[in-house]
């Protein structure tokens, strides 16, 4: 007599973020690879990107929550809220990503007993302003991260100042190089044109904000215009209206009817505005984590012009797979966009080609993959 054992139920993992947006777009690969073993279950606001991570598979729960906002009132709410899901739902293991997913669902993770990784992806708009805001929040970092089992960085610097504001015990810390790419999905053009009788074609592709050096783009091309050069800018991304150092709509109407960029709004595919540039730009000078942008770019081999900039010179090494310019500086980054014009078609296509190279050796995301997979090798 054969009799069927019962079916083992699967564990399940919690990733927790500020958008269902950013873990479509940063950790679809991921989430596809952690289904093959885990239920797993998304909590974070409900975007129109909800529907794609409910469709391959994942439980999806809406929770409210203004990732800038400074009222402590809320930031309670929204501990209580993560805390009465993490008793209801159960997970066997919670990553956190972003600010406050980070500060109060990993104390709320601690005190309903379950491991939690706080995974930070750069240092963002708040270090950078020395006031009261910056002293409070190294003071929750302080303490939520204590209760996390790791604390991961995205690059070695940013590390570096949580240690040395005393934020987080070295040993909790571990270095991972970006959140992955897919270099099967991003994939150059095996027989790109060389001789083009169209304009030479720059290409920014971004969160639209001031400190990710939109408005420094928009200057540099209009120093580049004015000597007359037949160039093209083009501006792919999406308006955070209620970010501090958000573009506004006007601004952009200005640049645009003054003929200096051609903006395609969001693109949720951003692989055939790549094909047709001759050389992607990001002068941010944000507290980047591993731009994301800088590794599709990369991967399908387009030279890169980008800033001396933390996360940023971590992709670009200078004159092998791209240029690298001063931070929010127009006059040094038009001077590189010269620079990388005066080159010959051969001469940029074996940058790309470096930086495809230097992409696959260190940012795949076969590397990323393992990591969560030895994190999770107990469960």
């Amino acid at each position: 007599m054969i009799v069927n054992q019962p079916e083992k139920q699967k564990k399940k993992i919690a990733l927790v973020a500020n958008s269902a947006w950013s873990l479509f777009n940063f950790r679809m690969d991921l989430i596809r690879h952690l289904l093959l073993r885990f239920d797993v279950l998304i909590i974070a606001p409900r975007d129109e990107f909800a529907a794609e991570l409910e469709m391959a598979g994942c439980v999806y729960l809406d929770i409210r929550f203004n990732n800038r906002s400074e009222n402590p009132l809320l930031d309670y709410f929204l501990y209580k809220s993560l805390k009465r899901i993490y008793q209801t739902e159960k997970p066997d293991f919670i990553f956190h990503y972003v600010i406050k997913p980070n500060i109060y669902g990993s104390l709320a993770a601690a005190g309903c007993g379950i491991q939690s990784v706080a995974v930070i992806t750069g240092l963002g708009y708040t270090f950078d302003r020395h006031n009261w805001l910056n002293r409070i929040v190294s003071v929750l970092y302080r303490k939520s991260l204590k209760k996390a089992s790791e604390v991961w960085f995205l690059n070695q610097e940013d590390a570096a100042v949580f240690i040395s504001r005393k934020l987080v015990q070295a040993g909790k810390i571990k270095i991972l190089p970006g959140e992955g790419i897919n270099t099967s999905y991003f994939f150059p053009l095996t027989n790109k044109p060389v001789a083009r009788s169209r304009a030479f074609q720059f290409l920014m592709s971004t969160r639209l904000l001031k400190t990710k050096g939109v408005a420094v783009y928009v200057e540099a091309a209009r120093m580049l215009k004015n000597k007359n050069r037949d160039i093209r800018f083009e501006l792919i991304g999406f308006f955070e209206k209620n970010h501090p150092d958000s573009i506004t709509e006007t601004e952009l109407w200005h640049w645009k009817r003054k003929g200096l960029i051609h903006y395609s709004g969001f693109a949720k595919d951003v692989r055939p505005f790549l094909r047709q540039a001759d050389c992607f730009v990001f002068p941010s000078f944000y507290h980047e984590g591993i731009p994301r942008s800088l590794l599709e770019a990369a991967a399908m081999e387009i030279p890169i012009i980008t800033s001396r900039n933390t996360g940023c010179r971590e992709v670009v090494e200078e004159g092998v797979n791209g240029f690298l310019c001063a931070p929010n500086h127009a006059g040094d980054l038009a001077s590189r966009m010269e620079e990388m014009m005066a080159l010959s078609a051969d001469q940029r296509a074996e940058l790309g080609r470096n930086g495809r190279k230097r992409v696959i050796e260190r940012f795949g995301i076969e590397r990323i993959l393992l990591e969560y997979d030895k994190t999770l090798a107990g469960l």
